[in-house]
C-alpha cells in the first residue's frame, strides 16, 4: 500500500531536516533562515513586537473576521496561525529569541529545528500586503496546481479551491501542517503547465483543488 499524503509530507519534511542536521554548514557566511516559533496564546502580536525590537525580522500575520455576540456583531483581528510566530535568524541566535518572555520553543521535526522555505514566506506576506480576503484553512496537499497571473499576487502559484461561486488558493506552510485560504478572481489564474513558459519563478505553494 502507498504512503497516505500526510506520511507523504512527514517524508518530505523529514528529507529537508535530515539535509540540514547532517551538513555542518558555516552560519557565519550563510543568510540568516525563517523558522516557526510557539509563543503564548494570544500574545502572537506583542511578542512580534519584542522580537524586532531585539533587532530581528518577524511576522505574525492576522486576518478580520467578524465575531456574533448576542447584542452585536463586530469586526475583530485573529492570527492566522495561533500560537506560532516567525522569525529569521541564525540558529546560534536563537538563544535571544528563547529568552523572550512567551516564546517557548524553535519548531522541530526529530529533535533539529526546520527552516521554513522563504518561498512560504514570501507567499504569505505577498497576501497581508494586498490585504486580500483571507482565512485559516485545513492543510491540505493534493490537487491541480495553478498561477496567478495579474494583480497584486500575480506569480503566487497554488491550487485552486472552489466553493459555490468563490474562487480561492489555498498557501501552506508545510513545517507547521497549517494553511491559509484567499479569495481570487477565477479570470486571473492559468494552469501551471502553461505559465511555465514565464521567465519568472513564482513561490511554490501547498494547497488543494476541490468544490463545494
Amino acid at each position: 500500500m502507498g504512503l497516505t499524503m500526510r506520511e507523504l509530507c512527514l517524508e518530505s519534511v523529514e528529507t529537508r531536516v535530515n539535509a540540514q542536521c547532517a551538513s555542518a554548514v558555516d552560519e557565519s557566511s550563510a543568510p540568516p533562515a525563517w523558522y516557526a516559533v510557539m509563543v503564548k496564546h494570544q500574545h502572537e502580536r506583542p511578542l512580534e513586537s519584542a522580537l524586532r525590537h531585539k533587532g530581528f525580522e518577524a511576522l505574525a500575520p492576522f486576518y478580520r473576521t467578524r465575531k456574533r455576540w448576542s447584542d452585536r456583531v463586530k469586526e475583530i483581528e485573529l492570527p492566522l496561525f495561533p500560537g506560532y510566530l516567525f522569525c529569521r535568524f541564525h540558529f546560534d541566535q536563537r538563544i535571544g529569541v528563547l529568552d523572550i518572555p512567551g516564546i517557548s520553543r524553535v519548531v522541530s521535526f526529530n529533535g533539529c529545528p526546520v527552516p521554513i522555505p522563504t518561498e512560504e514566506i514570501a507567499a504569505i506576506r505577498a497576501v497581508m500586503d494586498a490585504k486580500a480576503v483571507v482565512r485559516p484553512w485545513p492543510h491540505l496537499k493534493a490537487g491541480d496546481r495553478v498561477r496567478i497571473e495579474r494583480g497584486a499576487l500575480r506569480g503566487i502559484e497554488g491550487t485552486l479551491l472552489r466553493e459555490k461561486e468563490l474562487f480561492r488558493l489555498v498557501i501552506g506552510i508545510e513545517m507547521l501542517q497549517r494553511s491559509v485560504a484567499v479569495e481570487i478572481d477565477a479570470d486571473s489564474i492559468v494552469p501551471v503547465s502553461i505559465s511555465h513558459h514565464s521567465s519568472q519563478h513564482p513561490p511554490r505553494l501547498l494547497a488543494h483543488c476541490a468544490s463545494a
